[in-house]
């Protein structure tokens, strides 16, 4: 063969292979830059994971090991904790999510359908579907009795526990119950006695016209230290689900919970828990009383059980340095 016949041969065929890896490195290229935006879609705007016949709406925020916290309620969405976890995200994967029935969530066609049990069993196939082996669960208020069910049920899957203004039993939840209505008589006497016509009458606290009045009480009596603290709260049209919230705790839950809540008592099953566990408690918390927090001491002996001092239901807003600076030494101890 003509050696400039060969040497063409061999260019061509050279710069075809060029050619070919040139077009697989575009494709790689535009592949990873579709799939950094997918990413970055899920990281801002969220996505919705396939659980138990429904829709579950999450969001991953940040790198690292994996921590996912559950919002309370029963009812929440995950947006009032937003932005103040995004603190997490600096050193963590943070996962918001919002529970059956609540947020960007699925409702559901039948009430009944909302349960204490459903949100434990809903967060572990959440767990599974995005593909996490162990993860840090946070729980505050409500969510923390999701959390130590959680914990409970699925010890495997559990790398750390951290529960924030939560409640260990039924009999504490009606104690919430009790203190907040004794705060509303004493300094609301005006609503007090207007929601005491109502009850006389046979009307229950998930009635709409109970409801009605409850929204004239400000947030700050009850869940702040500073009162003033109520107005950094985010919320939108889909904060909050009263029907979760009265399915779970019962019709008159406002008053004497009922439904799920009344039945939950988790005293006896903390102590076993191995994973490390973190407490955390607000001094002027009028939801999670400090009388009734205290005694987590005694039911997780080996908890860290930490106190925040000039905090009341929410101290991620109210004393936010010391909140994350608590839990993120907490989450490096081991390491």
């Amino acid at each position: 063969m003509d050696m400039k016949a060969t040497a063409f041969s061999f260019n061509r065929k050279r710069f075809k292979r060029a050619l070919v890896s040139r077009a697989f490195l575009v494709l790689a290229v535009t592949f990873a830059a579709v799939g950094a935006s997918a990413q970055s879609d899920r990281d801002t705007q969220g996505a919705y994971a396939w659980v138990d016949g429904a829709h579950l709406w999450f969001q991953i925020r940040g790198h690292g090991d994996p921590v996912v916290v559950i919002p309370g309620g029963p009812g929440n969405s995950h947006i009032y904790l937003t932005p103040w976890f995004d603190e997490l995200a600096e050193h963590h994967k943070l996962i918001y999510y919002d529970p059956f029935g609540c947020g960007k969530s699925d409702r559901a066609s039948n009430q009944n359908e909302y349960s204490f049990e459903r949100n434990v069993k809903d967060l572990e196939e959440l767990r599974i579907d995005l593909g996490i082996e162990k993860w840090t669960v946070i729980g505050h208020s409500y969510g923390g009795m999701v959390a130590q069910a959680y914990a409970i049920k699925y010890p495997n899957s559990v790398s750390k526990l951290i529960l924030s203004n939560t409640f260990y039993d039924g009999e504490m939840w009606q104690e919430n119950d009790d203190n907040s209505n004794y705060e509303i008589k004493n300094q609301y006497p005006g609503i007090w006695e207007k929601l005491m016509a109502l009850r006389n009458q046979g009307l229950v606290s998930s009635s709409p016209e109970c409801m009605k009045l409850y929204d004239e009480i400000p947030a700050g009596l009850l869940y702040y230290y500073d009162a003033a603290d109520a107005d950094k709260v985010r919320n939108d049209s889909s904060s909050f689900n009263s029907q979760v919230y009265y399915q779970i705790v019962g019709a008159d839950g406002d008053f004497l919970i009922g439904g799920d809540i009344a039945k939950l008592d988790f005293r006896t099953e903390l102590k076993n828990l191995k994973m490390p566990v973190l407490i955390l408690a607000g001094r002027f918390d009028r939801i999670a009383v400090p009388r009734f927090a205290d005694k987590f001491k005694e039911y997780c002996p080996q908890a860290k059980f930490v106190m925040f001092e000039k905090s009341g239901h929410l101290p991620f807003i109210e004393e936010t340095k010391k909140y994350f600076d608590v839990i993120e030494a907490f989450m490096q101890e081991g390491k």
